[in-house]
């Protein structure tokens, strides 16, 4: 069981990994040790997660969310197994615990009277700069 907050947490079905050879360089550990995780979670099918989260997950999981609704999140910066599966999850805690967060509504407002006389004058005096700069007629 994956715990996300207090009161949310993710049941081990829902949860899938697989191990392959990492890439890079690492001399004989990269040949023969499988350390990289891939950690596939089935996000679309989850009972535990709302649908408006399911919805801001999916924006924030961008490439990583599947054609059937599964976040895959691969690790493979440690040597160690263990430690790449604990990132994997980490990552996934952190995706999911971003997604719980409802965005803000945006109040409209309106500009004040004396920021829309400002802006009105900072534009006649821009255009006066500007028309002063015509040819300059000689009057000898």
């Amino acid at each position: 069981m994956l715990r996300i907050t207090d009161t949310l947490f993710i049941a081990d079905w829902e949860l899938s990994e697989s191990f392959t050879r990492s890439q890079g360089p690492g001399g004989q550990n990269v040949n023969k040790v499988e350390t990289a995780v891939e950690l596939r979670f089935e996000a679309e099918r989850s009972p535990h997660l709302p649908a408006p989260v399911k919805t801001r997950l999916k924006r924030i999981a961008g490439r990583r969310w599947t054609l059937d609704g599964a976040i895959v999140i691969r690790a493979e910066e440690t040597r160690s197994q263990a430690r790449n599966r604990e990132m994997a999850r980490e990552r996934l805690v952190e995706m999911i615990r971003e997604a719980l967060v409802a965005p803000k509504r945006r109040i409209a407002t309106r500009p004040t009277l004396g920021s829309q006389r400002r802006r009105v004058t900072a534009k006649v005096q821009r255009g006066a700069v500007k028309s002063l700069r015509g040819r300059v007629e000689d009057d000898e």
